[in-house]
């Protein structure tokens, strides 16, 4: 048994192990956050120098750096010199603050070709120091704490033991002596399960058994249950059907049902990521109310917009029953929630025999053929050999000929979705989004029209049909006193015929063409700027304007955008979303908004979801807000 001073020493040696890591760990955290919050500090201040205008006294130039960077940062050391080392502007605080030696970054250097200047400056990051020394010290008073509570315990606890111990050989010894072996044996054996001590024991081993078993069924929730709908996600679907139907076990046939869940790209643009999890949500539960009469029936969540459903030792008749239950929910779902569709889904039927990846890609091409149909539709993939033949594209020929009637019937309807501008700005407009109907005047899965019209090289005469659409709405309604934003595809800025289509087009409307802001990706300009310049020329030229949506995805240097001189830039949406709590978009974004006022370039957010956001955004100076928060889109 451990005496009193061993116990102290031995728990103070892993207290001090344990306060070493902690130390280590966070101190090493905290530099690495330093450093890379100074090197994102250098490339600001880059980018930032870049947009002043040049004056012509290089102390004016130094005043009017450090009073922009006075108002973005707080710093221990910040100096202006020129190239040639003469030092203009010197700024060193009297209380510099805490700060931890070998941790905060050293003294960093900018050196601005433009101005003429070179910048040092050590950022003060005393309140990310005072923090984590607070947390280490504490650390160590618990450390302490439980070191010396552990170790009297301990004591109080073997000494128990050990006098339990000692008073059971007594009683055993005694009972030697006694002639009635079986009732002293059974005496012992009763006087030993009495013993508090060993009765602590196996509770405290199946207290511990029970945690274990908990965090491993923890741990399986994580890896093969879908957060969202609580459904098991893909990883338990594999595992299903290579267990249950690969493997030798009562399944030996059945059908798998493929849903697609068609709007939620589209839920997401225009209303939110909120609602769009609200759309899921919603649809996972009408399969599962569906699928109750088949007791066998299992779904799963392959993927955003995926689901699964595998119903054992059925025939493809019967499971169409279960899928004309889903067209009728997905329906009063429709009418309910204001959508064009809900889901699609296709069905194929399965033995031991096929291959999954093979099921999978013949559920696919069903559900594509089911897009092609009425809203919420289904079909059943009967003809198993597709794959063997040439006619692996057999739902794209449905979508070549979906399309091409689309266009040949002009079958398109326009809806307008507003953004807001602050009290500042007046100069915003409304977002033109497209729908395309099939013969019986039903709405086609957007996303899925557009991917295909993309995939099958439609793209450039689906942009002619809205852009000519919305003129003519334009013209027939008088609709001249305010603007309207069309969407362009990547493909068809590249397409030189388009272009002078487009130019011709605009040309011979000019009052509508003044009204017109063309919406093009960040990385649709990237692939060929020569050609965008070109683009955005022309568009100029005959008086309308440009926006760059999805803007920050690919980080362009602002100097290409000062180059094409856009009109506006649309923050992509993972820079808005939840800046109310993201202290780093909201400096980015601060950022973003000051340059590109030196630029003449509004900036416009998308996806505004809440009032907060709202307001946030309205404190860095946005010019306009876009969302489900601002408005939900309406019939142009």
């Amino acid at each position: 048994m451990y005496t009193f001073p061993q116990l102290l020493l031995r728990n103070a040696i892993l207290a001090l192990i344990f306060v070493s890591s902690i130390s280590i760990v966070s101190l090493s955290m905290l530099s690495s956050l330093l450093e890379d919050k100074a090197n994102l500090h250098v490339r600001s201040i880059q980018l930032l120098t870049e947009q002043f205008i040049l004056e012509e006294d290089e102390a004016q130039n130094a005043k009017m750096v450090e009073k922009t960077l006075a108002q973005s940062s707080n710093y221990q050391r910040l100096s202006i010199a020129n190239l040639a080392g003469k030092n203009l502007f010197s700024y060193q605080p009297k209380d510099a603050g805490l700060s931890i030696p070998f941790i905060s970054p050293s003294l960093k250097k900018v050196t601005s070709n433009k101005l003429a200047l070179i910048i040092e400056f050590r950022l003060d990051f005393s309140g990310e120091s005072r923090l984590v020394l607070t947390c280490i010290i504490l650390s160590i008073i618990l450390s302490l704490f439980f070191m010396v509570f552990a170790a009297t315990m301990s004591t109080k606890r073997h000494k128990a033991v050990f006098k339990v111990i000692s008073q059971q050989i007594k009683n055993d010894l005694a009972l030697i002596n006694q002639t009635q072996t079986e009732h002293d044996d059974f005496g012992a054996e009763g006087d030993i399960l009495e013993i508090p001590e060993l009765k602590q024991g196996i509770a405290d081993i199946k207290a511990l058994m029970t945690k274990q078993l908990e965090s491993a069924i923890t741990l399986e929730q994580e890896a093969y249950v879908d957060h969202l709908t609580q459904l098991d996600n893909r990883g338990r679907f594999v595992q299903y059907y290579e267990d249950k139907v690969v493997q030798e076990s009562p399944v030996k046939f059945g059908v798998l049902v493929i849903t697609r869940c068609s709007e939620l790209q589209t839920i997401n643009q225009i209303h939110g990521y909120r609602e769009g999890d609200n759309y899921i949500s919603h649809v996972a539960t009408l399969i599962k109310q569906a699928i109750v009469p088949y007791s066998d029936g299992q779904v799963f969540r392959l993927n955003s917009s995926d689901f699964a459903c595998i119903l054992p030792n059925i025939k493809l008749k019967e499971a169409e029953n279960f899928t004309k239950e889903l067209n009728a929910l997905f329906n009063e779902y429709q009418q309910a929630s204001d959508l064009d569709s809900v889901a699609y889904s296709g069905l194929v039927n399965f033995d031991k025999t096929k291959p999954l990846g093979e099921l999978l890609a013949l559920a696919d091409t069903g559900v594509s053929v089911a897009q092609t149909q009425s809203s919420n539709s289904w079909y059943s993939q009967k003809d198993t050999d597709i794959l063997q033949k040439n006619s692996a594209n057999y739902g794209n020929q449905n979508w070549r000929q979906e399309i091409d009637s689309v266009l040949e019937n002009q079958r398109v309807t326009l809806l307008l979705q507003p953004i807001l501008p602050s009290g500042r700005n007046s100069k915003v407009y409304g977002e033109v989004l497209a729908r395309f109907l099939n013969s019986n005047d039903e709405m086609l899965p957007t996303a899925s029209f557009i991917a295909m019209a993309e995939k099958l090289d439609k793209i450039i005469a689906v942009d002619k049909l809205i852009v000519e659409t919305t003129m003519n709405e334009i013209i027939n309604k008088n609709m001249f006193d305010q603007s309207f934003g069309i969407n362009i595809s990547a493909r068809s800025i590249s397409d030189e015929h388009f272009m002078i289509w487009l130019e011709r087009k605009l040309l011979r409307e000019p009052k509508v063409a003044t009204r017109l802001i063309f919406e093009i990706t960040e990385y649709g300009l990237q692939q060929n700027i020569k050609t965008s310049k070109r683009l955005i020329d022309m568009l100029h030229r005959v008086g309308s304007r440009v926006t760059v949506e999805r803007f920050g995805v690919g980080l362009t240097s602002f100097k290409f955008f000062r180059d094409l001189t856009p009109d506006y830039i649309k923050m992509d949406s993972s820079y808005t979303r939840d800046i109310d709590d993201d202290k780093n978009n909201q400096y980015f974004l601060r950022l973003m908004v000051d340059l590109a006022h030196r630029l003449s370039i509004n900036v416009l957010a998308e996806s505004v979801e809440s009032q907060e956001e709202k307001h946030t955004l309205d404190k860095l100076f946005i010019d306009g807000c876009q969302g489900f928060y601002i408005g939900k889109p309406e019939p142009l």
